[in-house]
């Protein structure tokens, strides 16, 4: 099976290279099935490095993702330096060939370019992350956030994506605008648009060009993992790079 993937749709400069796979295209068994490339998931790692391996081979890819050890943090690390896995949930790179990956299966993976084409990001964002600020950090690394623009890939959506009093309130603490992105679900849980709230802390760092947001990982089982719906599950990857 060829690897399926999702093409940001976004008008990034024409050297910058960035997919997010689905879980189509792999060889991993249920319930990993087929193309998880987590290896902390508990799949067999065989068939994690044989998905990569393919990842690697049928994407083209100029080196091996830069894999990291996310913890739900706000690091935002320089992937030309990570030769093993380091604990961070961002990375960034000005170098050509150096491939930026993070993980998720739920949590929002968000991409960043330059106008310019010439510096990249990718951040993994779980509400955790998202609140601390993962996305300042990231929009840091990478210099002036007016000369940003940003992809949001395959997230839980807002319909799917509920939560307890005390994250509504803990960003609505940080910014009261958050509240736009809760809608009430009842004694005391809400469902979260997880998108929204990224899109109101990428405009607080000056990036208004923003793209994506329109795929949920909860409600579309044939293309992605979630995590909240299934529990034991793979990994998607979102990866950027510069040619």
């Amino acid at each position: 099976m060829t690897i399926s993937v999702i093409t940001p749709n976004w008008p990034a400069p024409s050297g910058v290279r960035a997919f997010t796979t689905t879980r189509r295209g792999g060889v991993s068994l249920p319930p990993y099935e087929s193309l998880n490339l987590g290896d902390h998931v508990g799949d067999d790692p065989a068939a994690v490095s044989e998905n990569r391996s393919r990842l690697c081979l049928e994407l083209n890819l100029p080196a091996e993702p830069r894999w990291l050890s996310q913890v739900h943090g706000i690091r935002c690390c320089d992937a030309s330096k990570v030769d093993a896995p380091i604990e961070a949930d961002a990375q960034f790179t000005d170098q050509t060939g150096v491939v930026c990956a993070v993980l998720t299966a739920d949590c929002l993976p968000l991409l960043l370019c330059d106008a310019a084409g010439t510096r990249v990001a990718a951040a993994h964002a779980g509400w955790r992350g998202l609140l601390n600020g993962v996305i300042e950090s990231s929009v840091q690394a990478m210099g002036s956030g007016s000369e940003l623009m940003a992809w949001l890939g395959p997230a839980i959506g807002p319909t799917a994506f509920e939560v307890g009093e005390e994250v509504r309130e803990a960003f609505v603490s940080h910014d009261a605008a958050a509240n736009a992105a809760f809608v009430p679900e009842g004694e005391g849980k809400w469902l979260a648009d997880i998108y929204r709230l990224a899109r109101q802390r990428l405009a607080a760092c000056g990036v208004n060009r923003v793209y994506g947001g329109e795929l949920c990982t909860y409600s579309d089982p044939e293309r992605f993992y979630s995590y909240r719906r299934d529990g034991e599950t793979g990994r998607l990857a979102s990866l950027i790079w510069l040619e």
